[in-house]
């Protein structure tokens, strides 16, 4: 921004500026100053219509965009009006983002695209004839500014105390504003707007307000704020799928942990999207699991011939604590040759309700499957039903090679109407039935909002219809879009009972991602129903809890029951769980050491820590295969990886606000263990993860 003379030089001092304090106001002062800016506001900005001047204003803003228009009406508030560069702000925001101010702007602004009588004159329209004519108009307008009693007629001032205070809230001022025009009262009382506060991105949703088109020169304007100042997301119809923090568990009582593996990323998202959005994401959106197995990890794969996993374990001093142990286990799936997968069949289910019609939702789903689609083979096929109101084919099965009809029907979809995603979901299944061949995978994949209207059947009789579906082979995916009315507990839900994945796409680098890069893991399962079952031995380790897997918790009986579900591992993909373990003698035990300990112990295996046993099934098999493999002491000491995924556990835990395990360890400690173990980042996610923390940190200090 460059210096014009009557504003300010550039960015940095506006900062400047809006980082002084200035004494609080007298009352009536501060009022009668707000109405003098409302008075000399009007008289810059009100369009003369239909008067014989012959420059007539075609746009609803200042020339030079609304921040001119600021520029303009801070330097005549602040000249004749006598107000702060503070005050005048205050009064900006006012106007741009209350409902009165946004009212009371509309309400003064020139009129757009109005009818030229036909005997209007020919109008130089260059900007050296506009720019004379408005002043000429502004001349003829204004009027000498009326002097309350005992200003002399000099620009008012306010009666200060001696010790300087924050200027008056935003909203108290335009109370006094509107009461004095007989307008209703504003929004409640915040408190001054700061620097960063005016520096941060916002969500799109924030307290009921449409901040589009409020970036004004990478500043955004002040807007009302809550909770220590920070502007915070609506209380929406957003709904999480996550449940209480893992206990510490007492080994001598419970020694046995069991659960089911999670390979989805949809919560790390998430996280993303809220941090860049500019606030910190709902606690209740964050599965610790979820952010840990988003990376790609350099584990050791298994070898041909045999099981289709390979566990790999090692234990190290906890970067938050180091009186307590990680414990960290990893799983590396097999990636099997491409040119040897079968025939794939998709049927595309997708919400054109009318909740879709954001850009981040319906357009980018669009952008999304067009980028997929470059990963099918000719031999593939592809189908698209849509529900809104009700449900319909777009595209009856069509090979993938046809991509121009693909992407013609893809295109015609549009958003409107209702949600009948039951309708949707039985009509995607009919037609995944008419395409199933021997051989063949069938896959449906629901692109939704997760605003999901299940019909009259309820949602546990919908699961129950979806798990039944999976056992013919046809398994099913979600995949999240936007954001104020996301579903994530029935994606969830509906994915973890159709033996799918579920992602959530905020951009389209995560579209790239989550359907180009990992579609094979996606799609091509190599174990079903993958269960992890872990017994500490009391006689070396007093505590443990496992970190994340809330929602995959199994019962103890459960690992043995295969009429169990659980989660599947695709092709190539790896999965990790961390525990945090507390060995016998070390200081950082919670809990009082049991008096009949001893008994329970087994004097033999001091040597152990634990016993690992997983438990999968062949895709397609009714019965499980066992593998074990005891933990000693000796473990391998975690290299690069484990310790990167440390760093997220850490990052995700500090989200939860789990203060009780990770003391006064901060966003600082993640930062530096992410940053001494990025290792090898192709795709720059690890580098991005380093972003996310800096940024959580800055919105929490």
């Amino acid at each position: 921004m460059t210096s014009d003379n009557d504003g300010f030089d550039d960015l940095a001092d506006l900062k400047s500026a809006l980082g002084t304090a200035t004494p609080r106001p007298d009352p009536e002062a501060r009022a009668a100053n707000l109405r003098l800016a409302q008075a000399n506001f009007e008289k810059i900005h009100m369009p003369s219509q239909g008067s014989a001047n012959p420059s007539r204003l075609m746009s609803e803003r200042p020339r030079g965009g609304v921040w001119q228009g600021v520029k303009e009406m801070l330097n005549t508030i602040t000249t004749k009006g006598g107000l702060t560069v503070t005050t005048a702000l205050v009064a900006c925001g006012f106007l741009f983002l209350s409902p009165q101010g946004q009212e009371l702007w509309r309400a003064n602004a020139p009129v757009i695209n109005n009818p030229e009588p036909e005997a209007d004159p020919v109008i130089d329209q260059t900007p050296e004839a506009d720019d004379a004519a408005l002043a000429n108009q502004t001349a003829q307008q204004e009027s000498p500014v009326v002097a309350l009693p005992g200003t002399d007629g000099q620009a008012l001032t306010d009666n200060r105390s001696e010790t300087p205070q924050e200027e008056a809230p935003l909203a108290e001022a335009a109370a006094e504003m509107t009461a004095s025009e007989g307008g209703a009262p504003p929004m409640p009382a915040t408190v001054a707007p700061t620097e960063q506060a005016l520096t941060r991105r916002l969500s799109p949703a924030t307290n009921g307000l449409n901040l589009d088109g409020m970036v004004m020169g990478g500043i955004v304007a002040p807007a009302p704020m809550v909770d220590g100042g920070f502007i915070q997301p609506l209380p929406d119809t957003e709904a999480f799928a996550n449940a209480a923090d893992n206990p510490l568990k007492i080994t001598a009582e419970a020694p046995v942990s069991t659960f089911s593996i999670d390979v989805d990323t949809a919560s790390y998202a998430v996280v993303r999207q809220s941090l860049n959005a500019g606030f910190l994401p709902n606690p209740e959106a964050v599965r610790v699991e979820e952010m840990i197995n988003y990376f790609p990890y350099a584990y050791p794969a298994p070898e041909a011939d045999g099981a289709p996993f390979l566990p790999t374990v090692s234990l190290f001093e906890t970067p938050w604590n180091p009186d307590t142990q990680l414990l960290h286990i990893a799983l590396q799936g097999e990636m099997p040759a491409l040119a040897d997968r079968p025939p794939l069949n998709l049927v595309f289910l997708i919400d054109t309700s009318g909740s879709m019609a954001d850009a981040n939702k319906l357009p980018l789903l669009k952008q999304s499957i067009r980028l997929m689609l470059d990963q099918l083979r000719p031999e593939d096929q592809v189908a698209i039903v849509e529900y809104a109101g009700s449900a319909g084919l777009v595209l009856q099965a069509t090979a993938a090679s046809e991509r121009q009809t693909i992407l013609n029907a893809l295109q015609s979809l549009g958003a409107g109407g209702s949600t009948n995603g039951q309708g949707g979901l039985e009509q995607a299944y009919a037609v995944a039935a008419s395409m199933a061949a021997d051989g063949e995978v069938g896959r449906v994949i629901l692109a939704t909002d997760g605003d999901f209207n299940v019909g009259a059947i309820g949602t546990d009789t919908l699961t129950d219809y979806i798990a039944a579906k999976r056992d013919s082979g046809v398994y099913l995916s979600v995949l999240g879009f936007g954001r104020g009315n996301l579903g994530d507990a029935t994606m969830q839900a509906l994915a973890q009972n159709g033996n799918g994945t579920a992602a959530y796409i905020d951009t389209l680098n995560e579209a790239q991602k989550v359907l180009v890069d990992q579609l094979t893991g996606a799609l091509f399962p190599i174990a079903g129903d993958v269960k992890v079952q872990i017994e500490f031995n009391p006689a070396t380790v007093a505590e443990y809890r496992l970190v994340g897997y809330e929602t995959r918790a199994l019962n103890h009986e459960d690992f043995n029951n295969d009429a169990v579900d659980a989660g599947e591992l695709g092709a190539g993909h790896s999965v990790t769980a961390i525990y945090e373990i507390t060995p016998v003698g070390s200081p950082a035990q919670l809990s009082d050491p049991l008096r009949y300990a001893d008994a329970m112990t087994a004097s033999e295996t001091t040597d152990e820590l634990g016993f690992l046993k997983l438990r999968w099934k062949e895709p397609g098999a009714d019965e499980s295969q066992l593998l074990t493999t005891p933990i000693t002491v000796n473990t391998t000491v975690a290299g690069t990886e484990a310790q990167f995924a440390a760093a997220i556990a850490g990052f995700g835990q500090l989200l939860r606000g789990q203060d009780l395990y990770l003391g006064d360890w901060s966003y600082a400690e993640a930062i530096a263990l992410a940053n001494a173990n990025r290792g090898e980042d192709a795709f720059g996610y690890r580098n991005e993860a380093v972003q996310l923390m800096r940024l959580a940190q800055s919105l929490t200090d």
